[in-house]
């Protein structure tokens, strides 16, 4: 059944059509052609260059072939190249002559750009769905654990002290950020590209708009030639999957850190975990680095198709054939990958003390007491400067927590500030000591008390919040 041949002597070589095919990649679609071919059959009635009957046993037979291919039992043949030939053969097959009038006025170039916005369309909203359960995860283990205290770093070193919670909720703000660029995807893929033909317009009075809505479309393509050959959409929606991979790489890496038991922040459950063929000892984070190790590809996939469409004149090209195998790679990476996630963050075992205790490492608290010495009057940057000598005088003296410096001590760095108000602070009868009483984690966290802020109070508000949020969300798709 090779639709195209009328103008052919000869057949294809065997290696040239085994090339070609793409059936075991674009039956993926098959669902996506059959409800695009049905919107179509009822289009070319509306247009009258069907008749009600033909229309009716048309679309029986497509209705028939669904049933088929949902339950797996429509064989596909690799010598009908693709999916759309596979099942106009099989409607062939089922219906006889009528069959062939399926494909007026449409080309499989127009086909197989709405197949596409189609399946893509759907995967969207998948995804959407696998991200508010990621997130879910995410505010539970938040609700659960939030209020532990984690020693936050920067250029990983030391820096401040924050609660798990706001960590955590760091990383439900990045993918509410991922689901809103894949819905900005949506948005513009929802469009019909139905009627475009081969490149140039259909030749029969087709109403495009009424065959969109037919299939959910927001509304028609204004440019054949762009209609057929447009794949903006593949770029965005991988670009938005890969920088939605690269954060769930992000937090990959951390659990990978936190579970050694150089760290043991926590514990990641058995389920989650695997062990080594010679190494009776280990358990290890596995999913966390396949999570890791696939971004690599998700990125590679961005690339690819940018460079795949940079070279491509207007109108469609086979070279637009390669779109898909990355896109549906891409995509079920993505899936499993936030369902892998989901699981392991929901399972996750928090040692508070080790955390608790790992966050009084570094000095974390010098910049509360650095910001204690503005509120009596100090400069910020003499103020910088006295804490960083107290620091050197702690670290010296193996005094791991600074509100364990002598207030004696203090008060000598105080008197030898080179500011004025600090001097006089050195010889206020109990300055030192109240001064040093602010440089603990406790006082630390409270000081935070900014939105956005590590506070116990605005992370519990930010937590329940996000937990209302994720209550009144709907996936992306839904009316």
């Amino acid at each position: 059944m090779r639709l195209w041949g009328g103008r052919f002597a000869a057949d294809s070589d065997e290696q040239v059509a085994a090339f070609g095919r793409s059936i075991d990649v674009d039956a993926e679609m098959a669902l996506d052609d059959l409800d695009g071919s049905v919107a179509h059959v009822r289009g070319l009635g509306r247009a009258g260059i069907l008749s009600d009957a033909e229309v009716a046993a048309l679309v029986d037979g497509l209705a028939d072939l669904r049933r088929d291919v949902e339950n797996g039992e429509l064989r596909w043949d690799p010598e009908l190249e693709d999916v759309h030939l596979n099942l106009e053969a099989a409607l062939t097959e089922r219906l006889g002559a009528i069959a062939g009038k399926l494909h007026t006025c449409r080309s499989r170039n127009d086909q197989v750009a709405t197949d596409l916005r189609l399946w893509t369309r759907r995967a969207i909203d998948r995804l959407d769905r696998a991200m508010l359960h990621y997130e879910g995860a995410l505010v539970g283990l938040a609700e659960r654990e939030g209020d532990a205290v984690l020693p936050g770093s920067t250029h990983t070193q030391p820096a401040q002290p924050v609660l798990l919670g706001h960590h955590l909720l760091a990383y439900v703000e990045m993918a509410e950020r991922d689901r809103g660029r894949l819905a900005d995807a949506r948005h513009r893929l929802n469009v019909s590209p139905l009627g475009a033909g081969a490149l140039a317009g259909a030749g029969y009075p087709l109403d495009r708009e009424a065959t969109a809505a037919d299939l959910g479309f927001d509304g028609v393509t204004a440019n054949s030639l762009d209609a057929v050959g447009d794949r903006d959409f593949v770029v965005e929606t991988l670009a938005a999957i890969g920088l939605a991979m690269v954060h769930l790489s992000r937090l990959a890496e951390e659990i990978a850190w936190w579970s050694n038991p150089r760290f043991g922040f926590v514990r990641v459950a058995d389920a989650y975990s695997t062990g080594s063929s010679m190494m009776p000892n280990k358990r290890n984070p596995d999913p966390a680095e396949l999570v890791r190790g696939r971004t690599a590809a998700a990125i590679g996939a961005v690339t690819g198709v940018l460079t795949l469409l940079k070279g491509l004149p207007l109108g469609y090209q086979r070279d637009l054939q390669e779109d898909k195998p990355p896109l549906f790679r891409t995509v079920a990476t993505c899936e499993a990958s936030l369902a892998v996630m989901s699981g392991l963050i929901a399972s996750l075992a928090v040692d508070r003390e080790r955390m608790a205790d790992a966050a009084a490492d570094g000095y974390t608290t010098a910049t509360t007491l650095a910001d204690a010495l503005v509120r009596r009057g100090v400069p910020f940057r003499a103020a910088h400067r006295i804490v960083g000598a107290l620091v050197g005088r702690a670290e010296n003296g193996g005094i791991r927590l600074l509100s364990d410096v002598p207030p004696a001590a203090f008060a000598e760095i105080l008197a030898a500030a080179d500011d004025e108000t600090a001097r006089g602070l050195a010889g206020e009868r109990g300055a030192a000591a109240a001064l040093l009483r602010s440089a603990t984690i406790a006082v630390s966290l409270a000081a935070a008390d900014v939105i956005g802020g590590t506070a116990p109070a605005r992370v519990a508000a930010a937590i329940a919040a996000a937990r209302a949020r994720l209550d009144a969300s709907e996936p992306t798709g839904r009316q």
